[in-house]
């Protein structure tokens, strides 16, 4: 059987610096570097509220698909990417608009609440 695909997209420093933001580079100033909005999920194999948020994190990158990309960070293995953007809580979610600084999470959101955040904040018109 084969396993099923998600559109969530998992990313390390190489991809983040290429796709997100080069925070090597860009030390004081949020220059973001991707093509449409994104949300970031800084999460942890071990965490409970991370497996929770999982599954909506794929339903609304299968409902926003083409709009919006919804990247994952492992902070087990991405260290300096999660130290980079200060997270200290897990999971943590930065939303990217095009056009305005990130705004960013701490803890799990129920669906409605992505979804509020969503068009208001990375869809708005």
């Amino acid at each position: 059987m084969e396993a099923k695909r998600t559109k969530t997209i998992p990313i390390g420093k190489e991809l983040f610096i290429k796709n997100i933001m080069d925070f090597e580079t860009n030390t004081q100033e949020w220059v973001y570097l991707g093509d449409k909005p994104c949300i970031i999920d800084f999460y942890a194999s071990w965490c409970g509220p991370c497996a929770m948020i999982a599954p909506i994190l794929d339903e609304l990158a299968e409902e926003y698909d083409g709009r919006i990309d919804i990247y994952k960070i492992n902070t087990e293995t991405e260290r300096e990417l999660a130290a980079a953007f200060g997270v200290r809580s897990i999971p943590t979610l930065i939303f990217c608009p095009m056009d305005d600084n990130p705004h960013q999470y701490n803890g799990a959101l129920p669906k409605d609440e992505f979804v509020r955040i969503i068009d208001e904040l990375l869809l708005k018109s």
